[in-house]
């Protein structure tokens, strides 16, 4: 259950950078009223209730659904996709933060100079935006990880295929032919993981003095 957490909530994880970065920078530099609208759709997933995504990404991909034809649910590939929907925002509204925080003279000026967007998005936008992006990836790898109700509901519990971490300790604390002793330990076990990973991050970010 540990390793499928962790392969899974890495694929989110990656799966968010790609979606995530690209979107965080065009709201940070769209006007007000388009960046407040899609400020609010991103930010969705951080005020329903997780089963309510579940139930949400069942009625889009369950078999019976609008992309039921795709068979992603209660399948591995099901965990990823739950896992991205509930930590995409934590890396979107990071990434964004950082982006206006950063302002735009530097890119006016390299802009003037004679740069080109693509030098001036990789060699002064996300060098200034680094931090954020940073925090926003470990956030998002940690609510991936511990990502239970979406989870659930659209991928089931299914040992070795969509049982993750905290789906085990449910599983175990529910008494399903273990102990809650187990449920114990798979929680410290997870904790632990989370941990460990935040201090590697901290460790080689941008802007950490040693």
């Amino acid at each position: 259950a540990l390793l499928l957490s962790l392969g899974t909530g890495l694929v989110a994880t990656v799966v968010c950078i790609i979606v995530g970065v690209p979107l965080a920078l065009y709201i940070a530099r769209s006007g007000p009223r388009l960046a407040a609208v899609l400020r609010a759709v991103v930010t969705v997933p951080l005020v329903l209730p997780p089963m309510v995504g579940g139930v949400a990404l069942l009625y889009l991909f369950g078999r019976a659904g609008w992309l039921g034809g795709l068979g992603l649910s209660f399948s591995t590939p099901a965990v990823v996709l739950a896992q991205t929907f509930v930590a995409l925002p934590f890396l979107v509204l990071a990434v964004e933060g950082a982006v206006r925080t950063s302002g735009v003279d530097y890119e006016r000026t390299a802009a003037a100079l004679g740069a080109g967007r693509w030098t001036i998005l990789r060699r002064i936008t996300l060098p200034l935006a680094a931090p954020g992006i940073v925090a926003g990836v470990v956030l998002c790898f940690a609510r991936a990880i511990g990502e239970f109700g979406a989870t659930a509901l659209f991928a089931g519990n299914r040992p070795g295929v969509t049982q993750t971490m905290p789906l085990a300790i449910y599983t175990a604390f529910n008494g399903a032919g273990v102990s809650q002793g187990t449920a114990v330990a798979l929680a410290l076990l997870l904790l632990a993981t989370a941990i460990v990973v935040l201090l590697l991050v901290r460790g080689w970010r941008p802007g950490v003095t040693r």
